[in-house]
């Protein structure tokens, strides 16, 4: 058995330990062979050494998250778990070095003063390649933060006037449901297929203002079908679940890029909802533009799922039993 104490200096224990302890208890359950105890600004740490050491380097990333944004959210302390458990299964180090000890470095802070980081590996990789590059393709599963990450990074191009504008698109391609049947007219029939992009939205930019540049068309979101015939200049374009394109829309689309544009465009190749005979675009697209200077590639794992935990378990039982019936 090993036993460490570690002591919590310029933050509220209550910041580091969570409501009625809910980030003590979320550490309990995740390493059900050690003990935690806090009293005051001490935590103690028991058990067997090395369950003791990775909660131990948890507890101080938590110090350095709480020092840095004012709090620590479960999504951070689930993130932190994820990659100690994956290091466990690497019997690697969970974090790398001093100087990329921090586990997301922040895009932007919402109208609420909340900060949005790149919370994964494949996160900082997506902020760190679109800086670099006009056109980028974020390919991964469910949960991962593709989406968000790039709707904060258009945001974030925005409010430094990099861009005049923000266009999100996203294929309105059925999935089970017929189109025909859903109550309203042509906007009310599309509208939930692009709901989640509003909802990113209304996390970062303040109600009214958001609805000011709506009405504005600074920010616009549309069906991708709408894209066709545009010139696109000035501005910070997404196209989301690419997955559900064509190599007709998705060429129809990358064409529309005008001057001083980027695009990010996100999917995941494993969940098409495109008739079967028809290939995705996304898919293609991957062995038509590889090796163009100014587009890149990144690719998510079930590592960077920052939803519940099960998430990930889940993704990685589907990817087992595919490469079975494979």
């Amino acid at each position: 058995m090993s036993e460490e104490t570690l002591f919590i200096e310029d933050i509220e224990p209550v910041v580091l330990l969570g409501f009625s302890d809910e980030h003590l208890n979320q550490l309990d359950r995740a390493f059900p062979s050690t003990k935690i105890t806090a009293r005051g600004n001490r935590v103690k740490i028991l058990g067997p050494e090395s369950d003791v050491e990775s909660v131990r380097e948890i507890i101080e990333e938590m110090i350095r998250l709480a020092k840095r944004n004012g709090q620590i959210q479960q999504s951070d302390l689930s993130t932190l778990l994820a990659l100690a458990d994956k290091s466990e299964r690497g019997k690697s180090k969970m974090w790398a070095p001093p100087e990329d000890t921090d586990t997301g470095d922040t895009i932007l802070h919402t109208f609420t003063g909340e900060a949005i980081t790149a919370k994964t590996a494949g996160q900082r990789e997506i902020v760190k390649s679109s800086e670099k590059n006009d056109i980028l393709f974020a390919i991964g599963p469910a949960g991962t933060g593709k989406t968000y990450t790039s709707v904060a990074l258009a945001v974030r191009a925005l409010k430094e006037r990099k861009v005049k504008k923000i266009i999100l698109a996203r294929p309105a391609v059925e999935a089970g449901e017929n189109l025909g049947f859903l109550p309203g007219d042509l906007k009310e029939k599309i509208d939930p297929y692009l709901r989640p992009l509003y909802d990113a939205l209304e996390e970062m930019i303040e109600f009214d203002k958001l609805e000011f540049q709506l009405a504005k068309n600074i920010i616009e979101i549309a069906p991708l079908a709408y894209m066709r015939g545009r010139t696109l200049n000035n501005a910070f374009v997404i196209l989301d679940e690419a997955q559900n394109a064509t190599n007709t829309q998705m060429k129809m689309f990358l064409t529309r890029i005008g001057f001083n544009s980027r695009a990010i465009i996100t999917g995941d190749v494993t969940q098409t909802d495109l008739p079967r005979k028809q290939e995705s675009g996304l898919v293609s697209i991957q062995k038509i533009l590889q090796g163009i200077h100014g587009i890149s590639f990144v690719y998510l794992d079930q590592n960077d799922v920052v939803r519940h935990k099960l998430v990930r378990d889940i993704i990685e039982a589907y990817e087992k039993f595919e490469n079975r019936n494979k």
